[in-house]
């Protein structure tokens, strides 16, 4: 009797299309603006570490809290003292640290993620254009620092309401304030994000934004004081304005406002003004202008 011949292999499966579902959108196409938006508001929950882990959210809360104590303290004093403590226009100036460090912490994550895994390019396939994503980064940023800044204002002026100091109710030293608030965010915000986007690190643009404070607080004292030792306040006045803080306060809070200085010295007056506005308005235009073209080079690789 012959010997069995093997079974044959079973044969290859063959390939098998399945439907999951995949379907063409019909609905409304929003467009560019909504796509911008929507990267800003993305970025803006970033920054307080909203959506992001746990440990994301430490810094940006706990800045938030330290910037909230003058205010406190302030209703307190009115409260219990009758006296009022820290002024609107000076606020942010007495404070100035918690936004730095503020800026510098979180800024490098507007841009840092983006170019570090450069995925700039996938943006930039869509209706967003260039403008677009470096208009949403700094949105995002200029509406973070002013929450930081102008949320404890409001508090502290709903407090004055409610304890019903004698006198009148400042309003106009608040509006000032806020109008303070508003023109120091954009201004960081523009200086510090264009500082972070030259390095896709994190760490190198925190080192960078927070030695920018460093040097421009730094000469701007030590300048000043120097010409005022010597005599020279006029030049001296002009020193207060390489500071961002100084030069918003000098600009806006005292040359647009009228309120009194919240700087060490005085600032410049008469022609002074407009120079200090000029610089602020200059410096958001050239950080700007220096985002636009280290996007463009991104991108193009």
């Amino acid at each position: 009797m012959s010997e069995s011949l093997p079974a044959p292999p079973p044969p290859a499966p063959a390939g098998v299309i399945h439907d999951i579902g995949y379907r063409h959108y019909d609905g409304p196409r929003l467009g560019r603006g909504h796509a911008a938006a929507a990267l800003a508001v993305h970025s803006l929950r970033g920054v307080f570490g909203l959506g992001r882990t746990a440990r994301a959210k430490i810094i940006p809360f706990v800045l938030f809290g330290i910037m909230m104590l003058p205010a406190v303290v302030s209703i307190a004093m009115m409260a219990i003292l009758q006296e009022r403590g820290v002024r609107y226009t000076e606020y942010a100036i007495v404070m100035q640290a918690i936004p730095a460090i503020f800026l510098a912490s979180q800024s490098p994550y507007t841009v840092a993620p983006d170019l570090r895994f450069r995925v700039l390019p996938l943006y930039l396939s869509r209706p967003v254009t260039l403008w677009d994503y470096v208009g949403a980064k700094l949105a995002a940023m200029t509406a973070a620092l002013f929450l930081l800044t102008a949320v404890p204002l409001t508090v502290l002026f709903v407090g004055e309401l409610v304890v019903d100091m004698p006198g009148a109710v400042r309003t106009s030293e608040y509006l000032a304030g806020m109008a303070g608030a508003l023109a120091l965010s954009v201004l960081l915000a523009a200086l510090g994000v264009a500082i972070a986007s030259f390095t896709p690190r994190r760490g190198l643009g925190v080192a960078a934004v927070i030695a920018f404070y460093l040097l421009s607080t730094g000469v701007s004292t030590a300048v000043g004081r120097v010409l005022e030792q010597a005599g020279d306040f006029a030049a001296a006045s002009w020193a207060w304005l390489i500071s961002p803080f100084f030069l918003v306060d000098a600009a806006v809070q005292v040359g647009v406002f009228g309120m009194d200085g919240s700087g060490p010295g005085g600032y410049p007056e008469g022609v002074g003004v407009a120079a200090a506005i000029m610089i602020m308005v200059g410096l958001i235009a050239l950080s700007v202008v220096a985002l636009i073209a280290r996007y463009r080079k991104a991108a193009s690789r």
